[in-house]
């Protein structure tokens, strides 16, 4: 028999499974999915916050949507923001 994946297919199947049990484990295992379009929703925010918001310890606690031309305020007051009905927190600097 003839593996016919491509060279890295591994790589990409590791990182796809990683990405489906990191939203598990973060969202879906703390809530009722209703059906295919709810899932879709809460699917579409966490990977919003993952992408925007999460720090990755790899990118030096930045999210990979980082702008590195972007300063980030340090001071003023910090607001709390609920996502997914309060499962997972997001910290903002308030306007």
């Amino acid at each position: 028999m003839v593996d016919a994946a491509a060279p890295g297919a591994g790589a990409v199947a590791a990182a796809a499974w990683t990405a489906i049990t990191c939203t598990a484990a973060a969202c879906t295992d703390r809530m009722l999915i209703y059906g295919e379009r709810h899932l879709r929703s809460v699917l579409n925010e966490y990977r919003d916050h993952y992408n925007t918001h999460r720090p990755h310890q790899a990118r030096g606690q930045r999210p990979p949507d980082h702008d590195e031309h972007v300063v980030m305020p340090i001071a003023g007051r910090i607001e709390r923001h609920e996502i997914f009905g309060g499962v997972i927190n997001e910290y903002r600097r308030a306007a």
